[in-house]
C-alpha cells in the first residue's frame, strides 16, 4: 500500500473540556496526549511514512512545537467555523489520492486502523460507525437499500448507530466533497458536506462497522474519564 494521507482535525476551541490548551493535547492516563496516541496508532498501523497533516487554529503554536515533523494546513478562521471549514483546508492541500481523517479528540483502539486498511487499499469513501445505542446530540447514520449511507447529522431520527469520527474520502470522490464542503455554512460539520453529496452528486459511502472496538469522541470532562478507564485498563493489562 502506498504511504497513506492522515488528516487530524485539530482547529478547535475545545470549550465543553474546560481546559486552555487545544483539547487534542490533553494528556491520557498513559502519559501521551490524545494526539500523540493517534499518531502512534497511525504509526504502529501504517507505517511512519504516513504523511500526518494537523488543521491547526487555537494555540495552533502549541501544536507546532509539540509535532514538529507534522505537516500543518491553517484554519485562521477556527474561532468561526466548524470542521467543514477546516476539512476543506485540508484536502485542498493534500496530494493526489485518498485521505484518511479523524477528528482530534478521539480516543481509538489502534485495531480500528487494521479494519479499515482493506478499503483504504481498495479506495472505497468510507465512515467508521458503530451500532451501539447513541446520544442524541451524536451524529447518527441510516442506510440506503444497497447499504451505503443515505443521511449523516446529528437530526437523523431513528438512527443506526453513530458516527464515530474516522473517515475516508476516496481519490475518485475527493472533487466531489471538496466542492460541497466549500458550499457548507461557517458552522457546519463535515458530515453535511458527505450528506449532500450522496444526495446531489450520488457519492456511494460505505460503513465500517467499530463495534468490537474502544473509540470515543472527547468532548466533556465525563468523556475523559471515560477514556482515561480505557487507557489505565490497556496500560494495566500489557504490564
Amino acid at each position: 500500500m502506498p504511504a497513506v494521507q492522515v488528516v487530524i482535525l485539530a482547529a478547535g476551541l475545545g470549550t465543553r473540556l474546560g481546559l486552555p490548551s487545544p483539547k487534542s493535547l490533553t494528556l491520557l492516563a498513559d502519559g501521551r496526549s490524545i494526539l500523540q496516541r493517534q499518531i502512534d496508532n497511525i504509526w504502529q498501523v501504517f507505517g511512519d511514512d504516513a504523511r500526518v497533516t494537523l488543521v491547526v487554529g487555537y494555540r495552533m503554536e502549541l501544536l507546532m512545537a509539540a509535532f514538529p515533523d507534522a505537516l500543518f494546513a491553517y484554519n485562521e478562521r477556527y474561532s468561526e467555523t466548524n470542521t467543514a471549514a477546516s476539512l476543506l483546508k485540508a484536502l485542498r492541500s493534500s496530494s493526489d489520492g485518498g485521505v484518511l481523517w479523524l477528528n482530534g479528540d478521539v480516543v481509538f483502539d489502534a485495531g480500528i486502523l487494521k479494519r479499515v486498511g482493506p478499503f483504504i487499499e481498495a479506495d472505497l469513501t468510507f465512515v467508521c460507525v458503530n451500532t451501539e445505542l447513541v446520544e442524541e446530540e451524536e451524529i447518527k447514520y441510516t442506510l440506503d437499500s444497497e447499504g451505503c449511507v443515505q443521511s449523516l447529522s446529528k437530526q437523523v431520527a431513528a438512527g443506526l448507530g453513530e458516527a464515530v469520527g474516522i473517515n475516508y474520502v476516496s481519490s475518485r470522490d475527493k472533487p466531489t466533497l471538496i466542492a460541497q464542503l466549500q458550499r457548507c455554512g461557517e458552522q457546519d460539520y463535515f458530515e453535511r458536506g458527505i450528506e449532500v453529496a450522496i444526495a446531489e452528486d450520488g457519492m456511494r459511502v460505505k460503513t465500517v462497522d467499530t463495534s468490537g472496538f474502544f473509540v470515543l469522541e472527547v468532548d466533556y470532562p465525563g468523556d475523559l474519564e471515560r477514556a482515561n478507564a480505557e487507557v489505565s485498563r490497556l496500560v494495566t493489562s500489557v504490564a
